[in-house]
């Protein structure tokens, strides 16, 4: 069994790596870590979880751990490491975005965990940047188009639950506030846009991406529409996309409209193509907390330690 621990677990990436981690058929949870919630059981706070684990939130990280989960927030997971002695033979992946335009902890460095795009490497690595929601959701439905070749400038639209902006209370997290409203927030300005824009330029080419996040009236999940010009014709683009995604689990293409229900709770990122004239529309669909977050972590943490990838994720999507 991998023992793993967590370092942030109040959170609800935490709560929701928790969530797959006590499932999990070859990983058992060793400690949860949180310093605003140290000496409660950690059912007092992820209340779903009252008789699946006594496990109790510790203000300290405890040892002998295989694996340790970064769920700190944004800034926080550098300072933390910075202040812990490198142990070359623990593996360590961090949700937040510290690491993902790379970075060195005891002279190893960290490896961009997107498995679609990187999985071998993610296999050999010791140190994983787990990439954003909005970044694995972009990426997915862009990357085959930049392998091929044909990514011009892309126009992208999309929208996120409530659970994207994290458990901080906000002006724009508050319930009056978010029922029935949609607005707009860090337009062409999203911190996810970099990571993006690497990975597309990784292949030949300089795309220019121009991003637009909304907030949406729904707990979880991301919905988002990318267009570009294109001359290929749609069965072409959808030969390309079966190509790359071939033998990777949880992209999964539909010739048929996709929704957000079919990706909430999941660890799938959903695509659709439509072409219209000159211009082709990708759509993309997946759980911020899941294949966003947490369900990528721990899919980054079946390919580290030699195991099945789907190992853990196997989830039912909510649907209704």
């Amino acid at each position: 069994m991998i023992k793993a621990g967590i370092i942030g677990g109040a959170g609800y990436t935490g709560g929701e790596l928790l969530r797959l981690l006590l499932r999990h058929p070859q990983a058992t949870v060793t400690f949860v870590q949180s310093r605003s919630q140290a000496g409660k059981p950690v059912s007092s706070v992820h209340t779903d979880l009252l008789g699946d684990t006594d496990l109790v939130f510790t203000a300290e990280a405890g040892k002998n751990v295989d694996v340790l989960f970064l769920c700190l927030g944004h800034g926080e997971s550098k300072t933390w490491l910075d202040q812990q002695t490198p142990d070359p033979n623990l593996r360590v992946i961090d949700l937040s975005h510290d690491y993902r335009a790379g970075g060195v902890w005891g002279g190893r460095s960290f490896q961009y965990g997107l498995p679609e795009l990187h999985r071998e490497r993610i296999r050999q690595a010791g140190l994983i940047a787990n990439p954003g929601c909005f970044a694995t959701a972009l990426q997915l439905a862009l990357l085959p188009l930049a392998a091929n070749g044909v990514l011009g400038d892309v126009y992208a639209t999309g929208i996120t639950g409530a659970t994207g902006a994290g458990q901080t209370l906000s002006a724009t997290s508050h319930f009056p506030w978010r029922h029935a409203n949609v607005s707009a927030y860090k337009t062409l300005q999203h911190q996810h846009h970099a990571e993006v824009v690497r990975s597309l330029r990784s292949f030949d080419g300089a795309p220019e991406l121009h991003f637009v996040p909304w907030r949406g009236d729904f707990p979880r999940g991301i919905y988002l529409s990318c267009t570009t010009a294109l001359a290929a014709e749609i069965d072409t683009l959808y030969e390309w996309y079966g190509a790359f995604y071939a033998g990777h689990p949880f992209t999964v293409l539909s010739r048929n409209m996709i929704d957000l229900k079919m990706a909430v709770n999941t660890n799938k990122c959903l695509l659709h193509l439509e072409k219209s004239g000159a211009h082709v529309v990708v759509h993309a669909a997946l759980d911020n907390l899941l294949k966003g977050a947490a369900g990528q972590a721990v899919q980054n943490m079946n390919l580290m330690f030699g195991l099945e990838e789907e190992a853990g994720l196997r989830l039912k999507a909510s649907a209704f």
